[in-house]
């Protein structure tokens, strides 16, 4: 596989439902379609999935980022809602996505910092969609 190429492979398992498994990461989930929607929901709707990898990702960066700035960060929830349209295929139109940091004494400089580098440099997944993504975030003590 080049350098550059990310790869999953979906297996129908039945229904609705597939496994997904990253090439590299050898790890999978699973995704499923609503009862409702002809599924049995025993696993997340890809388009959770999609909104998961945004996190994930976004995350990632701006633990990596918080660290080299020496912030004491002591926990992370990625809240992201996303808004559909009505016809079909039914894109994604527009993304929210809320940070809430936990941790001591963080500097909500080096936070928005952080948060504005991924979403507009780091973060492949967020690139790589066309929706509208607005960003926030919070921070707790402790």
């Amino acid at each position: 596989m080049a350098g550059n190429e990310v790869s999953i492979q979906a297996v129908w398992v039945e229904g609705l439902k597939f496994e997904a498994v990253g090439a590299t990461s050898r790890t999978s989930f699973v995704m499923d379609a609503s009862e409702d929607a002809g599924g049995s929901s025993e696993g997340v709707r890809p388009t959770e999935a999609l909104l998961a990898a945004m996190a994930g990702c976004s995350g990632m960066d701006i633990i990596l980022m918080l660290r080299k700035m020496k912030q004491d960060v002591t926990g992370l929830t990625i809240n992201v809602t996303g808004v559909r349209a009505e016809d079909y295929p039914r894109p994604i139109e527009s993304a929210t996505v809320e940070y809430i940091l936990r941790g001591h004494q963080i500097s909500e400089t080096s936070v928005a910092r952080a948060v504005k580098l991924s979403e507009t440099k780091y973060c492949g997944v967020m690139a790589s969609l066309k929706a509208q993504i607005t960003t926030s975030y919070v921070i707790e003590e402790g």
